[in-house]
């Protein structure tokens, strides 16, 4: 890191005379105390214990210096009114020193995968930094920009929200160069009311954002009225600025080309969705002057954050594509699409179970019956449905497939029928099958897979 005791002082207006301190180079900044080595800058942060408290430690641990929003003693410290967000301003501050490019990535589904995608194809040309793990909020992002390399030319920052206002912060802390927005689902739509405030929401990633840059975002007229009206616009979607020209899904890759590139690009992961995500990244290596065989290799060669959504075997040998730790009805759609058009296994067939999505709010129960329109009685041998707000989604789906297809287990605040699910599905699961798991991270769908696996 190239800042010093001083000149962090001066960028986030220290409220006390920092000069009775030495100018030390600061190394790293952090907030966890424990994290904390000789050369470190302590950001304490209230949680469920206020940091001031670990000050103490910070400095035993080999602190130079610590912000406070208190006067201190026998210490250096730069006295602020809000450590955060001190923090938050120097981050904006170190990006603009560094001269480094922002590509900014948010969206309710694929942003850490096109996060991933952007970053491998530019690593190829530019010395480029990511957003480390789900390093993606108030905290997290600001972080991720004072732990860069010092030679980071381009960094690619996730962006994700909770409340409306989340982008807002995030984007005037990154001032993107080009900003992306991957889908506008249904994500924590239970804090937000409806798809127009999430769309309002992620569309404030402009809001930082210079007026020659670039905003990359999905054919979904939902957010059209939230369009801006200085930077570049460019859409994808099916007869738009980019698009899908031919796909072929496998079981483990996909095989795609797009409207802006000759040749087909080879991808080392399964899902159509996956494909939209791989052709934004290949669209900003563009951008920014990556040749295109060079982005077709980066992403034949991908290496992905260890992706939520993946192949498992069952201990007899069916076939497991495990999506356990999120859910929303648009991710879940994405999800049975990439299954149901998957090619069975000889002899084998196929099995969804889902679970409840949660956060959705108080039409919960109507989005889990609108799956319905997902679901084929002719691509799906087995639908099994455990949950609250699914049972009515189980309720019209027997009434499509044959008797004797449709399987519903409850979980509500009095009755968990999770062991009686899980029999069943070890009972009903043949050698040959694929079977998709899919719900939210607090069904527990995991514990299925590994009663499978086991």
């Amino acid at each position: 890191m190239k800042l010093s005791l001083y000149e962090i002082a001066e960028v986030v207006g220290a409220r006390n005379d920092v000069s009775q301190f030495e100018d030390s180079p600061i190394h790293a900044i952090e907030f966890d105390s424990r994290k904390i080595t000789s050369g470190d800058l302590f950001l304490p942060l209230k949680g469920t214990r206020d940091g001031h408290e670990f000050i103490p430690t910070a400095f035993e641990n080999g602190a130079v210096a610590t912000f406070s929003r208190i006067e201190l003693d026998e210490v250096p410290y730069i006295l602020v009114k809000d450590p955060l967000s001190a923090f938050q301003a120097l981050a904006k501050y170190y990006l603009e020193k560094m001269a480094v490019d922002v590509i900014a990535v948010t969206g309710s589904n694929g942003k850490t995968t096109t996060k991933d995608m952007i970053h491998d194809v530019l690593a190829t040309t530019y010395k480029t930094y990511k957003t480390q793990g789900n390093y993606n909020n108030e905290i997290g992002l600001p972080y991720t920009v004072l732990h860069m390399p010092d030679d980071t030319q381009k960094i690619v920052l996730e962006m994700g929200q909770d409340h409306l206002g989340d982008i807002d912060l995030l984007s005037k802390i990154a001032q993107p160069k080009i900003g992306i927005v991957t889908l506008i689902g249904e994500a924590h739509l239970e804090f937000f009311g409806s798809r127009e405030k999430i769309a309002q929401g992620k569309m404030q990633i402009v809001n930082g954002m210079a007026a020659d840059g670039t905003l990359i975002a999905p054919a979904d007229k939902i957010i059209n009225a939230f369009l801006p009206s200085k930077q570049k616009i460019v859409r994808f979607g099916p007869d738009q600025d980019i698009f899908l020209t031919t796909l072929v899904e496998r079981k483990d890759s996909l095989q795609f080309a797009v409207n802006f590139m000759d040749g087909l690009i080879e991808l080392p992961v399964t899902g159509k969705y996956n494909a939209t995500n791989a052709m934004l990244a290949a669209y900003v290596g563009q951008l920014e002057g990556v040749a295109d065989e060079v982005i077709a290799s980066a992403l034949k060669h991908l290496k992905l954050t260890k992706n939520r959504t993946e192949w498992k075997k069952a201990s007899n040998g069916a076939d497991i594509l495990a999506d356990v730790y999120n859910a929303n009805p648009t991710a879940m759609k994405l999800i049975l699409e990439t299954f149901l058009a998957i090619p069975a296994n000889e002899g084998g067939r196929k099995i969804a179970l889902l679970a409840d999505m949660k956060e959705l709010g108080e039409n919960s129960v109507q989005m889990h019956s609108d799956m319905i329109m997902a679901i084929n009685p002719e691509d799906l041998d087995y639908l099994i449905c455990y949950g609250e707000d699914i049972a009515e989604l189980a309720q019209l789906a027997s009434q499509m497939f044959p008797l004797g297809k449709v399987y519903y287990f409850k979980k509500t605040g009095q009755e968990d029928q999770f062991e009686d699910l899980v029999k069943q599905v070890k009972t009903l699961l043949q050698p040959a099958d694929q079977i998709l798991l899919k719900g939210s991270n607090s069904m527990h769908l995991d514990k299925v897979v590994k009663a499978l696996e086991a």
